[in-house]
């Protein structure tokens, strides 16, 4: 019979996974639930649409600066008094960026925003790990990622709803009672970390040079698109900081000491093939989402709203996946459930290839179910690899790094797939047309059905072919995907053995 003590560590236990789940699903749905809103933003706010996407750029530039400081301000101020004041901050500037009455306003709180925001993910990831013993570590890392992978996916589901049903401003408001339970979670329960590492002086000069290598690295994603890439200044000078400030990085924290990212992180191998392999997932989970929302929305003249309820079961299928995989955990080697995650994920891309723009919602409610799936299958296991090998007094600064690399791979990933979607759409669309002569049957049976002879149904005709040139761009992205998740196979080879790996230290429990 368990005792009266042993009963009450498990329901503290399960409080505190509560808390910390619904920090990392607060975070974690602002990262795509504001994207739905823009265009309404744009219009109560005056401002252009290359204006109004800094509300995007903004809080992704200073939650990519802020997360590898985590790991710092934890040893600095402490791990309760860090959680408690990003939650109570992040909900503070959501208010505020709700309450915006001008784009400068809404810029300068989002920016604010990602700051209190980019702790949240990596301390609650370090919260998990330390508060469950080594064998269950695999059912924490199911819970977490949850709320990591669920988020994005429902973000634009829940903003849809919310800027139709009320207005943009809620879909900030949104995030007010979900911060207050967290708040109280971690009053009640959250104890104080008894083994937090000693902080030291601040590495300036290695915080510097990596915030310009992400920012500049952000910046040149997020706008490149919009900037034709390297025909803007901006884009080139841009470029330029980025390269200068890994280099500067990188050189500094190989030649000084007590630099701001332990060089000891990159020893251990787990960690390394783990963040590796997080990139893939950023990468194929987030650049999928963003290329299926103007699929359904742009080829299939899907409503919002109904966009993201077909895409909502992919979260399903995430959700069966992990905890699944964090059962099998208990009992099997890790390594084999990732090939298994990856190879699930390339083959639903591979049935991605296939779709026109007429595919049916049961096909994409069915390829979106196993890519979910596929994707859950890969989260948990890695999650429990990358960190079962790490010193406890460095987890939190890994779990900011692990975070940091999937945030970087989804970035690269959505405007890589945007160029080369508007690449090949215009190279497919111009192939195309070399093929629309009078002399073809198949432009005479639309000469008859369209009138060709009108300019009605020469625009009719046009259409056609952009929707059809837009397709095949969007199946050449999905290939692509599909070839990466496959390609990352191979990686898991050089992980090590978990168990041979872990010895024989249990993590410390909260």
């Amino acid at each position: 019979m368990a005792s009266p003590a042993a009963g009450s560590a498990v329901i503290n236990r399960g409080m505190i996974t509560a808390t910390v789940m619904l920090a990392t699903l607060m975070q974690a749905l602002d990262t795509t639930i504001a994207n739905v809103a823009l265009p309404y933003m744009q219009g109560s706010l005056s401002a252009t649409s290359d204006e109004i996407n800094w509300v995007l750029t903004s809080y992704i530039v200073a939650a990519a600066i802020i997360t590898p400081a985590t790991g710092w301000l934890e040893a600095r101020f402490g791990r309760k008094p860090l959680f408690l004041t990003s939650v109570i901050g992040f909900i503070a500037t959501s208010m505020l960026c709700g309450a915006a009455v001008s784009l400068a306003q809404i810029v300068a709180f989002r920016l604010l925003q990602g700051v209190f925001g980019a702790p949240l993910v990596p301390l609650s990831q370090s919260v998990l790990l330390d508060a469950y013993p080594r064998e269950q570590q695999g059912q924490a890392m199911a819970v977490f990622g949850l709320g990591v992978m669920l988020g994005p996916i429902l973000g634009p589901t829940l903003g849809g709803w919310l800027t139709d049903s009320y207005s943009w401003r809620w879909v900030f408001y949104v995030n007010v009672p979900f911060g207050i339970l967290c708040v109280l979670g971690i009053l009640l329960f959250l104890g104080r970390r008894a083994d937090r590492p000693m902080a030291g002086r601040l590495d300036w000069l290695g915080f510097a040079t990596l915030s310009l290598g992400i920012g500049a690295l952000q910046l040149f994603l997020d706008r490149g698109e919009r900037l034709d890439w390297f025909a803007s200044p901006e884009i080139r000078l841009e470029a330029a900081l980025c390269v200068l400030g890994f280099y500067l990085f990188t050189v500094h924290t190989m030649s000084a000491r007590n630099t701001f990212i332990d060089p000891a992180l990159f020893r251990d191998r787990n960690f390394v093939i783990g963040i590796m392999l997080i990139f893939v997932v950023g990468v194929v989970l987030l650049a999928t989402l963003a290329m299926l929302t103007p699929y359904l929305e742009t080829l299939m003249n899907y409503p919002v709203l109904t966009a993201g309820l077909v895409l909502a079961p992919r979260g399903v299928g995430t959700m069966a996946a992990m905890v699944i995989a964090g059962q099998l955990l208990r009992y099997i080697d890790p390594r084999p459930l990732i090939v298994a995650g990856l190879g699930i994920t390339g083959l639903a891309l591979y049935l991605m290839t296939g779709f026109t723009p007429d595919v049916s919602q049961g096909t994409l409610v069915r390829t979106g179910l196993i890519q979910g799936f596929g994707i859950g299958c890969v989260f948990v296991p890695l999650s429990t690899v990358a960190f079962g090998t790490m010193v406890p007094a460095l987890r939190t600064q890994a779990t900011g790094l692990f975070n940091l690399m999937r945030n970087i791979g989804a970035s690269i990933g959505i405007s890589m797939m945007s160029y080369l979607l508007v690449r090949n759409s215009a190279i497919e669309q111009s192939a195309l047309v070399e093929h629309i002569t009078p002399y073809r049957q198949v432009v005479r049976d639309y000469a008859h059905e369209l009138n060709l002879a009108t300019l009605t149904g020469r625009a009719a005709l046009a259409q056609i072919v952009t929707a059809q040139a837009e397709a095949v761009a969007f199946i050449d992205n999905f290939k692509l995907m599909m070839f990466v998740s496959f390609l990352a196979i191979p990686l898991v080879v050089l992980v090590q053995r978990p168990r041979q790996a872990l010895g024989d230290k249990a993590p410390v429990p909260e």
